[in-house]
């Protein structure tokens, strides 16, 4: 829908506010990842799901219809569920290439 995507020059972003702003959280969180050592543990797992939560409210009322997001919200919820997705990906992904349970 045009109204829930960004628009620069004239173009529209393929994906959704939303969607830009998970991508965007994702693949920041991957690239510090990437140069710098991050400590997976349980309180990280905690703060990840936390971090997913607003993106799934501001989605989830949207869609009973109880409110209208504008794209900031949007993006801004979705940047934090991508930073919160990124650090699940990458926790799971140690957990298993350590042979460690979550719990």
């Amino acid at each position: 829908m045009p109204e829930r995507t960004f628009k620069i020059r004239g173009h529209y972003f393929p994906v959704c506010s939303r969607c830009t702003g998970l991508y965007i959280g994702a693949f920041s969180y991957f690239i510090y990842a990437y140069f710098f050592y991050v400590e997976y543990s349980l309180p990280i797992l905690l703060l990840a799901i936390l971090m997913v939560t607003p993106t799934f409210t501001d989605g989830f009322t949207q869609l009973l219809g109880f409110r209208e997001s504008n794209n900031i919200l949007r993006f801004t919820t979705g940047l934090i569920g991508g930073l919160g997705l990124g650090i699940l990906i990458k926790s799971i992904k140690w957990m298993i290439i350590m042979g460690l349970h979550p719990l």
